[in-house]
């Protein structure tokens, strides 16, 4: 018997137990391609977030060129400029992922060419996104942060928020207002939403990550705790009251992103040591939660909460002055270094 044969007699075979078992079970036809489809759908749909990559925000420090969108080199060898590679990229990375699928594919084409490298050194790195329609803030999200304040753990997610413009570059100045005199730092994990959304299920919420990045969630604390009839959003809200950086890390490029050591340092003194799985309310359900009230779009950042050794809840309390550096860190994600200016 011919290889040709025996070939078509197993494949038609297969086929007939496939049809078999289908009428035992009662699948018709169109019910396979209805599921097929919703699996083949599901697939590309989680694309986004399947390829790890380090996005990155830059500007060439000759100032040619803008603002540009590149993805980070294994091993920090260099920076591939997404628009340098293919044209028609646009030059921020709102607007990149708001292109879903063709900006990521692009992304991986141009690593995987190694085309158009840029040197760390000739470039200077932007937040991974600016210019974002929300900035949405998690407070009290962490067990040993609530244990530090004698506060009970919460039910529900406390959310609040920042201006966009509090947004600035991992390694960019916090200037401390004249307007306050307890400014502190607080370490987060953020993540930017990747796609639009409204009343996402936790199952699926992982989908709609584009990645993940480092927060200091810089907070006035005159103005969160006894002005403004405590409300906090002007005690958040002054301009650089939000480094982040240095790279949008995608999810499949971290190991478990609830399982990060979290860390800030003050001067080089550790001030906050713990871990991302101290989170009460994780990414999934922080998604599911505020897409019940609002839209999320690409862009869209989130911060998902401090772990305790804030200034405001030390004996006596420390505040930031100018001069300070601050660094904080997560692993396998990287640090922002911002001094206080």
């Amino acid at each position: 018997m011919k290889r040709s044969d025996s070939f078509t007699r197993t494949r038609t075979s297969r086929s007939h137990v496939t049809a078999t078992t289908m009428r035992f079970l009662g699948i018709s036809q169109l019910s396979l391609r209805r599921l097929n489809a919703v699996f083949s759908a599901g697939t590309v749909r989680g694309t986004a977030s399947s390829a790890a990559m380090r996005l990155i925000q830059f500007c060439h420090r000759g100032g040619e060129g803008g603002v540009r969108v590149g993805v980070e080199q294994a091993g920090g060898q260099g920076v591939i400029d997404l628009k340098a590679f293919d044209p028609s990229m646009p030059s921020t990375m709102r607007e990149f992922l708001e292109m879903g699928e063709k900006g990521m594919d692009c992304a991986k084409r141009a690593l995987s060419s190694g085309q158009h490298v840029v040197a760390q050194t000739d470039i200077r790195l932007l937040s991974p996104v600016t210019g974002p329609e929300k900035v949405v803030c998690v407070g009290m999200n962490y067990k040993d942060h609530c244990l530090e304040q004698n506060a009970p753990i919460p039910e529900e997610p406390i959310i609040f928020s920042k201006f966009p413009s509090t947004i600035t570059g991992p390694y960019d100045d916090i200037i401390v207002p004249a307007e306050s005199q307890e400014v502190d730092w607080e370490v987060e994990l953020a993540f930017v939403i990747g796609r639009k959304g409204k009343h996402i299920k936790e199952e699926e919420a992982l989908s709609y990550v584009a990645g993940f990045t480092v927060a200091n969630d810089v907070s006035a604390r005159d103005w969160q705790m006894k002005r403004n009839g405590k409300q906090w959003l002007l005690g958040k809200t002054f301009d650089t009251f939000c480094p982040l950086g240095p790279a949008l890390v995608t999810t499949s490029a971290l190991k478990d992103v609830h399982n990060l050591g979290v860390r800030c340092l003050v001067n080089g003194a550790a001030v906050q040591d713990s871990n991302t799985n101290q989170m009460i309310f994780r990414t999934e359900k922080l998604i599911a939660w505020v897409s019940q009230f609002v839209t999320l779009c690409p862009g869209d950042v989130f911060l998902t909460g401090t772990p305790p050794g804030v200034g405001v809840f030390r004996n006596p309390p420390v505040y930031l002055k100018r001069g300070d550096v601050v660094e904080c860190q997560i692993d396998e994600i990287g640090s922002i270094r911002n001094t206080v200016v």
